[in-house]
């Protein structure tokens, strides 16, 4: 953790700022000679010497005891906590200490907007009751029904369903992946048909298909398959007397949670061999499943977000297993991440499982670069009992990233001044790219919950737990969050495209826009052609989900209400499930013919956690992978 000085003292807490607004002269003269008179008095007698000198030497211990004393909290989140004070001799004491010291200058203080949550531009038409949000979430339980029941009819068994064409196919290593992605989602939403088929259904085929299936990625696998099973073995109450912590309760038939247990372990013990086969502590790309070998990249390298984004699930296998040797290897990566160089704590998004270096220059939050930021706060989160000691530098490696994305990628638009994170395509030295994945969505989720550690932002103020950097952090959070809606606002379906550009002074990209000609920022977005597309993504709804349930702003809920109502009006198949699709700038828009598991799995778990009730699956107590996946804190 910083060791500087929390952004409050008790300098903050007795400040008069009357002293820096005007005061009358009539006001100014009837203190002075007032001070005089007494200052004389006192002064004639012996006795007034030693009382003016005991005062002076008083007021000295108060005015150094000032400067010393503990961080508190500014003074309005004080106000009205202290009782019986007696502020008749308080105010003695000010009149006269002011007349001794000069006036200090004013401290860094939150507005009041920011201490409370700042709703005042917030229509209040829109501050529905809860039974409106249960009803909202109620019927994003209906589109879950709705993708699983098109899954099931045309797909069960494959990786993936293609609504258009009634028809499955296997593009993760064929696995099942929308079963497994998808199960922990149904468990949570209390879908327990949908549990007990899709909870018999691995119990049945699970274990053949890793044991006969052929070569699958290393990263997609273990935030999906590996990810799921040890959720649901957790959701399903395979650790005895932790689940009341999640704020559900699963009613599990078919499948028991130590079957989930055991199939994970199997598929995470030829996992392994992509760590035990690299010759450096960086693990190959790709698994051969059915011999448990694995091999490079065509190209040789690993993406540098693939390798850092293994350890939350490894690490957790290990707790319930009780075999350290999934977390010890997959720790190795982030401890050799560690004695890299970097660019002002950010990396490129290559990396050389041969050599254990980066490759090229490019650095970006977006694709093959995004999770290994969100990892190094969420693994330092998980680890409860470590935060302080061996895993100090993964905050300390998070927290110096930060600011290097404050200080080398993060712009505003032009002419509305939306902020946003762009790109070093050559590193620092190179050009900068007005350029923004829908991938960088999940940074203002991130950057909320590296503030707070998962408290909220009322709470953590009123303890005095966060630095003038996690203000500044939750501060941007905020602001690319609102950025992130805009790239949905501003097409005309509502949806956001894969990637947008935005207009910067002196910048040279230009082209379409949204198509949303009445939206304020038209101007600032530019689509281009074949970036046009949406995948179903979850980035901006999880950021939405962890804002909301720490400033309690709700802002953000009706923000991913019209998200999910775009998702509703164009990517759902009447056959059942959704598509994603080609051109979100067009209506009606082009669809393409496949729905993906992360739809299930991560987008519409966060849409109904956003819309539900604050201690189901609680941010100080759950971690969640960056496939949705929620894992207890160790």
């Amino acid at each position: 953790m910083s060791t500087r000085p929390l952004p409050y003292s008790m300098q903050d807490v007795d400040y008069d700022n009357a002293k820096f607004r005007h005061r009358s002269p009539f006001k100014v003269i009837t203190q002075a000679l007032v001070t005089s008179s007494i200052r004389y008095d006192c002064g004639r007698c012996s006795i007034g010497k030693f009382l003016g000198l005991l005062m002076i030497v008083g007021l000295t211990y108060l005015m150094v005891g000032h400067k010393v004393s503990n961080h508190s909290p500014p003074s309005e989140l004080l106000d009205g906590l202290v009782v019986g004070e007696d502020k008749l001799s308080k105010g003695v004491v000010h009149t006269i200490a002011r007349s001794w010291r000069k006036p200090p200058r004013l401290p860094p203080q939150l507005p009041p907007a920011e201490v409370r949550n700042d709703t005042s531009n917030f229509d209040q038409k829109k501050l529905y009751p809860m039974s409106e949000w249960i009803s909202r979430q109620q019927k994003v339980k209906e589109t879950f029904h709705h993708a699983w029941s098109g899954y099931r009819s045309y797909a069960m068994g494959y990786d993936e369903l293609m609504p258009l064409s009634h028809r499955g196919i296997d593009g993760l290593g064929g696995l099942g992946a929308t079963i497994i992605d998808s199960l922990d989602t149904a468990m949570i939403m209390g879908a327990d048909d949908i549990v007990s088929e899709a909870g018999m259904w691995i119990e049945k085929h699970l274990t053949e298909r890793i044991n006969t299936k052929g070569q699958v990625n290393l990263f997609e696998t273990t935030i999906r398959v590996l990810g799921g099973l040890l959720s649901a073995y957790h959701l399903s109450g395979g650790e005895h007397g932790t689940l009341e912590d999640s704020g559900i309760s699963v009613t599990l038939e078919g499948a028991k949670p130590e079957v989930f247990l055991e199939i994970a372990k199997n598929l995470a013990d030829r996992l392994l061999s992509a760590f035990t086969s690299s010759p450096t502590s960086i693990p190959f790309s790709d698994v051969i499943l059915h011999d448990s070998t694995a091999h490079p990249s065509p190209d040789g390298m690993s993406s540098t977000s693939e390798v850092s984004t293994l350890q939350l699930e490894f690490n957790y296998l290990s707790k319930i297993s009780g075999d350290p040797k999934y977390g010890s290897e997959a720790m190795k990566v982030l401890e050799h991440l560690r004695t890299l160089p970097k660019v002002e704590g950010l990396v490129p998004i290559y990396i050389s499982p041969q050599s254990g270096q980066f490759n090229g220059e490019n650095i970006r939050l977006g694709s093959r670069g995004d999770s290994y930021y969100e990892y190094l706060i969420k693994v330092w989160i998980q680890q409860k009992t470590g935060r302080n000691s061996q895993l100090k530098y993964l905050y300390e490696m998070y927290t110096e990233a930060m600011k290097g994305v404050r200080h080398l990628l993060v712009r505003k638009s032009i002419p509305k001044g939306l902020v946003f994170v762009g790109e070093l395509p050559y590193g620092s030295n190179g050009g900068f790219s007005a350029k923004m994945d829908h991938l960088v969505c999940f940074l203002p989720g991130t950057l909320a919950l590296g503030a707070t550690k998962g408290i909220t932002k009322k709470k953590a103020v009123e303890g005095n737990l966060l630095t003038a950097e996690d203000l500044e952090n939750l501060k941007l959070a905020e602001d690319l969050a609102k950025t992130c809606f805009e790239m949905y606002s501003v097409t005309s379906t509502g949806l956001a495209p894969e990637i947008v550009y935005f207009h910067i002074e002196g910048g040279s990209e230009g082209g379409p826009g949204g198509g949303n000609k009445s939206s304020e920022y038209v101007n600032d977005i530019i689509i281009k052609h074949n970036d046009r597309h949406n995948l179903l993504r979850p980035e901006t709804v999880e950021s939405l989900f962890v804002l909301y349930r720490i400033t309690e702003d709700p802002k953000y809920r009706e923000w991913g209400w019209q998200i999910f109502e775009a998702f509703e009006k164009y990517t759902k198949v009447d056959s059942g499930g959704y598509t994603c699709l080609d051109d979100v700038t067009t209506t009606p828009p082009r669809k393409r013919d496949k729905m993906e598991t992360f739809f299930l799995g991560e987008t519409l778990k966060y849409l109904y956690l956003l819309f539900g009730d604050n201690n189901v699956l609680p941010l100080d107590k759950f971690v969640f992978n960056t496939e949705a996946h929620p894992f207890p804190l160790n």
